[in-house]
């Protein structure tokens, strides 16, 4: 199946609200919840939206938990894991743990069992990222960089990093930005990416 990019959701679209279950490293198996709201307000926020086998997004793994380490009291990042474990199990929770804690990520891994949240961001592949600044408006929305597995570029995380270093700093965020590229999400039967359930 060939890759999928980005939707490109326009630049100050609001941050869309969501209340998920973690499996990360402190999401004591699903019990604790996380919501945008439990987010720091004066923090920018980074959604990216991950699965666990995905080559795409194992291509990334260790630059997404370096970015977690580096930006953890700066910016608040979660990850998000939107795919039908049904058909595809091995992104289902209890492995989604074992990733997060063998990857080192120190952000939440959420599950979006309903995938209501991957439509309301019009989230199309894994990896995809979303970038608020303070007053959760998106001022990023693309790739990590221009590494793909097989390419031969490093990893550097360098046009994320840029961004999030460009809101941090109060600066403008380049207006270039080049859509993320991977592994289509996995829609449950029925579902159709890019809309909101009504």
């Amino acid at each position: 199946m060939p890759p999928v990019t980005s939707t490109m959701l326009e630049l100050g679209t609001p941050a869309p609200g969501f209340s998920l279950p973690d499996y990360g490293v402190h999401g004591e198996g699903g019990r604790r919840t996380v919501s945008l709201d439990d987010l720091s307000a004066d923090r920018p926020v980074l959604v990216m939206f991950i699965c666990n086998h995905c080559p795409f997004v194992v291509h990334v793994q260790d630059e997404l938990a370096r970015l977690g380490r580096d930006y953890a009291d700066r910016v608040s990042i979660v990850a998000i894991n939107p795919n039908d474990v049904r058909a595809y199990p091995d992104d289902a929770p209890e492995k989604m743990a074992e990733v997060a804690r063998d990857a080192g990520y120190v952000f939440p891994y959420l599950f979006d069992e309903t995938q209501e949240v991957a439509r309301a961001y019009r989230a199309a592949c894994t990896p995809d990222f979303f970038l608020f600044d303070r007053d959760r408006r998106l001022v990023y929305r693309g790739q990590l960089d221009d590494s793909r597995p097989g390419n031969g570029v490093p990893v550097t995380g360098a046009d994320l990093r840029s961004a999030m270093d460009a809101v941090l700093s109060g600066g403008p965020v380049a207006a270039d930005q080049k859509p993320s590229m991977g592994c289509s999400i996995k829609w449950k039967p029925g579902a159709v990416a890019g809309e909101t359930p009504g």
